[in-house]
């Protein structure tokens, strides 16, 4: 396309977006779903017609991974390169792919390009890869031909077939344990009818009364958040439901979406009723981009019905309604004052905190950001009363917790378990025999070595977002946290320097451990700077980002002993070896003194 028909191109995706430039996000999408890029003269257009400096549409353009700034060609191949999918052949596949193109990843060939992406949200069926959009799962080396003849003929892989339906995509649901919250089966609109019955704060005192707490892992009770949310003065006030779901080994959400999306709308619009909000949003990670026409009609649907829009279920003057932002590509995202900056049109960098998003969130009004499973609840205690919930789960941890499990077991996927079930009781359930380790809430969370199996899911214990991943006694332990660490290193806005820099530093000082250049007194090292990212960090991000490290020095630190030849400090820079390298260049013999 022309340079001047891609400017008229881009000025009407910017007028279709009201040329708002907090709908830059969408507008950036669009450009890049006809376009196939954004160049620096796209963004320049971008940024004349919106009013905005170029710097800023760079800015954001460039945070995230689903944008590219060159023509990849019609067709790219993302395969998730996550720890559970090297751990079931992803090398494999993925030298299947460069074999059959003849380039390596990181390359385009004709119009396919290859190009790596982190967790998917598929590690209960991996090897995966986002082809053009639409995930592709349980990939073996033979199936890569075919894919590669399909996409050159053209007959699979469109993007158009994102916007039809969910069979588009080769996704197993993979639940396979329900409970009696997220996945019981509900009437539209008995949440929703019971709360209009209610005041506002009465709707809160019951969330507040069954003890909900909210289920990204922190675990902060949702009734106090939405009291903070509906009491803090605002112009206006927001509900936003975090989908981002990027930790390594977390794809419950995906299920929940699937199975459950009107329970999570009932959710969202009770809460909106709770704190005086006219306007909720749903940040769709990019990664489920396939799912976005599937939940477009049940959003349609709802509206059809009445319990979406204006005089909601009958009760006049109750008007809210959802829209979906999709995201493109960022792990810092799902940290909710970077989800704020992205749903706002910027890149996704954390906020200073205090003030806090009940407070000064979206469009610096009062907002109240839960995630999916969080949101399910707050219906569920509407639907069926506080003290039903209080029935299910602990005293502290009341209700059920949704588990992602994949890894090293039998039975990988969706679990919905009460609070309070044992990591012993889980492992039999998805049947892992004696596993060496076990991630509970992903990289972030922490690694439990089979002395501590007795211990229990819920807030009082062992507190996740929801994944859980087995590592058998064959895997490398240490290699696994090096690529979490890794990860991190990569995912990290760079904005403060604990994070930014502690992760390259940590994970070089690994490194030594690893190669058996390291000591003991290395390893109190490792552990004081892991310390220190995580006491020091501004983000959620950084601070968990040493845990792979910390938890793994703490439960496993024979692991890294071993390795260790002394208990004296061993320099990393081998003098004599530099010098040794550096004559071979020259090709000459080094000059000797004279006596």
């Amino acid at each position: 396309m022309m340079a001047k028909d891609q400017s008229s191109t881009i000025k009407e995706i910017t007028k279709e977006f009201g040329n708002d430039r907090h709908r830059l996000m969408d507008i950036a999408l669009k450009v890049q779903s006809q376009l196939g890029y954004i160049s620096e003269e796209n963004m320049d257009t971008i940024a004349q017609t919106l009013g905005l400096p170029l710097v800023e549409v760079r800015d954001m353009v460039s945070f995230y991974s689903f944008f590219s700034q060159q023509d990849d060609g019609k067709n790219v191949i993302r395969l998730c390169d996550a720890v559970v999918e090297k751990m079931h052949g992803m090398d494999l596949v993925a030298k299947a792919f460069e074999k059959e193109l003849g380039v390596p990843f990181g390359s385009t060939k004709g119009d396919i390009a290859l190009r790596y992406t982190a967790c998917m949200g598929m590690s209960d069926q991996p090897p995966a890869a986002l082809i053009n959009g639409i995930p592709v799962t349980r990939i073996c080396p033979e199936d890569v031909p075919g894919i590669i003849k399909d996409l050159k003929k053209g007959e699979k892989y469109s993007a158009d077939k994102l916007s039809a339906s969910i069979p588009a995509a080769q996704v197993e649901t993979n639940l396979m344990k329900e409970g009696q919250v997220i996945f019981a089966p509900m009437e539209h609109g008995a949440a929703i009818r019971t709360a209009i019955n209610k005041s506002p704060e009465e709707v809160i005192d019951e969330i507040t009364a069954s003890g909900l707490r909210g289920r990204g892992g922190a675990g902060f009770p949702t009734g106090m958040k939405w009291s903070f949310c509906r009491k803090a003065k605002g112009d206006a006030h927001y509900i936003i439901c975090n989908a981002d779901e990027g930790e390594p080994g977390t794809f419950k959400d995906r299920v929940i979406l699937t199975d459950a999306a009107d329970l999570l709308f009932e959710g969202m619009t009770v809460a909106g009723y709770a704190i005086g909000a006219k306007e909720g949003y749903l940040y769709l990670r990019g990664e489920y981009a396939y799912l976005l026409g599937f939940l477009e009609g049940v959003l349609e649907q709802r509206r059809h019905i009445g319990l979406l829009g204006t005089n909601i279920a009958g009760k006049q003057g109750f008007d809210f309604d959802i829209r979906i932002q999709l995201g493109a590509g960022a792990y810092i995202c799902g940290e909710e004052s970077g989800l704020i900056e992205s749903l706002e049109g910027k890149r996704g960098a954390p906020r200073h905190r205090p003030p806090f998003p009940v407070t000064y969130g979206y469009m610096e009004q009062p907002t109240s950001v839960n995630n999916v499973e969080t949101l399910c609840c707050g219906a569920r205690v509407l639907e069926k009363g506080a003290d039903w919930f209080k029935g299910i789960g602990t005293k502290d941890s009341t209700g059920t917790k949704v588990l992602s499990v994949s890894g090293d077991c039998k039975h990988p996927g969706v679990y919905e378990i009460e609070l309070g079930t044992a990591i012993d009781d889980l492992l039999t359930m998805v049947g892992a025999d004696h596993p060496q380790a076990v991630q509970i809430g992903g990289p972030s969370g922490t690694c439990v070595a089979p002395k501590d199996y007795g211990r229990k899911i819920c807030f009082e214990d062992i507190a996740t977002g929801g994944s859980v991943i087995v590592f058998g006694k064959e895997r490398n332990l240490l290699q696994i946290v090096k690529e979490f660490t890794e990860f991190f290193n990569d995912e990290s806005c760079g904005w403060c320097a604990p994070c930014r820099a502690g992760t390259t530093i940590v994970l070089k000082m690994l490194d030594k451990v690893m190669e058996g250049k390291g000591s003991t007194q290395d390893l109190e090292m490792l552990e004081k700077v892991g310390n220190t990212i995580k006491v020091m960090s501004r983000c959620g991000l950084g601070q968990t980002a040493a845990n792979p490290i910390l938890t793994t020095l703490q439960n496993f630190r024979g692991l890294y002993e071993n390795l260790c030849k002394t208990d004296e400090y061993i320099p990393p820079f081998d003098y004599e070896k530099a010098i040794a390298i550096g004559v071979e260049i020259a090709g000459r013999d080094p000059v000797e003194e004279e006596e």
